[in-house]
């Protein structure tokens, strides 16, 4: 992705490299967030957690889960909905989490929060189970198995989130986030065209990418230094005069798992030619038994699997807090690895 070009999304880990992994991800024109992980978040700030659409976690082992009370005690009384999708069992472990919780008073709040938790397996189905808080968080099963698309957790007009079950001991999810083929505008036809940018803009790419027929009408509505301006146009005049497509960016999420050839070939089958890999690195090599024991990945074992999914950048992350003020090494002999010099 070239630097300066505008992209959907912006994505940073919330914590630093030693810290409880979560991955933060902010729609560039839109007031909405997602979170692969859920960790310790008590970083961001609670109106970054009330823009959350989607959380993708990817196993419930402690330090990937634990944020989840401190997101509820965020959201209640002030969000209506939030998406959180696991791995097996993971509607149960949500359940525990709420049945944790006297819910005496909260059917009484004026916004009702209502938690939709999916339950994927590695045999493509999913599950879906329904919390709301005016039935204190009850759980509602739809009863319905799903057959997921391929790979696909989740897909909307602009992106998709997309995971694979890799092996850390147990099920655990990685995953990629691709942003569809995004439309850009000709600043200079816009100009020509005599009009300035606006929210119509956003509805003409939207209504370009959700592949709506050409017919289609667009209200334009801009000011400049004559004033307030208004106008209607078709969806196929505004694209061919104003828009050209691009890839979009790709970014990668893999934490937890062992380094065994499977566990590669399912990461390249989901990751290959991704822009940006997030990929944990949690011992120095000279500890790879220790980190075999733990199924975890050393840090030249990770650049090795960035290197083989041909990963365009990677940000090594998840550090065992025994290198703690040497994570100058890990990040080295990852990228060492993924260059090809180790």
């Amino acid at each position: 992705m070239s630097a300066g070009m505008h992209t959907l999304f912006d994505h940073h880990l919330v914590n630093d490299v030693f810290g409880d992994p979560a991955l933060h991800v902010a729609f560039r024109d839109e007031r909405r967030t997602l979170l692969f992980d859920l960790g310790d978040v008590s970083a961001l700030r609670p109106a970054d957690l009330l823009r959350l659409s989607h959380v993708f976690v990817s196993h419930t082992h402690m330090d990937h889960f634990a944020g989840f009370d401190h997101l509820l005690r965020v959201l209640l009384g002030r969000k209506e909905r939030l998406v959180v999708i696991g791995g097996p069992g993971f509607a149960a472990q949500v359940e525990h989490k709420l049945r944790a919780y006297t819910w005496n008073v909260v059917h009484r709040y004026e916004i009702e929060l209502v938690i939709a938790a999916c339950e994927v397996d590695p045999d493509g189905g999913a599950r879906w189970s329904r919390f709301s808080s005016r039935r204190e968080f009850a759980r509602e099963d739809d009863g319905i198995f799903h057959a997921r698309s391929g790979d696909v957790l989740h897909e909307e007009a602009t992106f998709r989130v997309r995971g694979r079950f890799v092996d850390h001991g147990m099920p655990c999810l990685a995953f990629a986030l691709e942003e569809k083929a995004r439309v850009q505008v000709n600043s200079e036809r816009l100009a020509a065209l005599g009009v300035t940018t606006g929210a119509w803009l956003r509805e003409l790419k939207h209504a370009v990418l959700g592949g709506a027929p050409d017919d289609t009408t667009i209200a334009l509505q801009w000011r400049d230094r004559g004033g307030e301006h208004r106008a209607t146009r078709t969806v196929g005049e505004l694209r061919d005069c104003l828009l050209y497509e691009v890839a979009g960016q790709r970014v990668g999420y893999v934490t937890d798992l062992r380094y065994t050839e499977s566990n590669i070939e399912t990461l390249m089958q989901l990751l290959s030619d991704i822009d940006v890999l997030y990929i944990e690195s949690v011992f120095l090599d000279a500890d790879a038994a220790h980190g075999e024991r733990k199924n975890h990945l050393t840090a030249r074992q990770a650049g090795d699997i960035a290197r083989r999914v041909r990963a365009k950048a990677i940000v090594p992350f998840h550090h065992s807090p025994r290198y703690q003020g040497r994570g100058g090494e890990l990040a080295a002999e990852a990228m060492a690895a993924w260059a090809g010099a180790a």
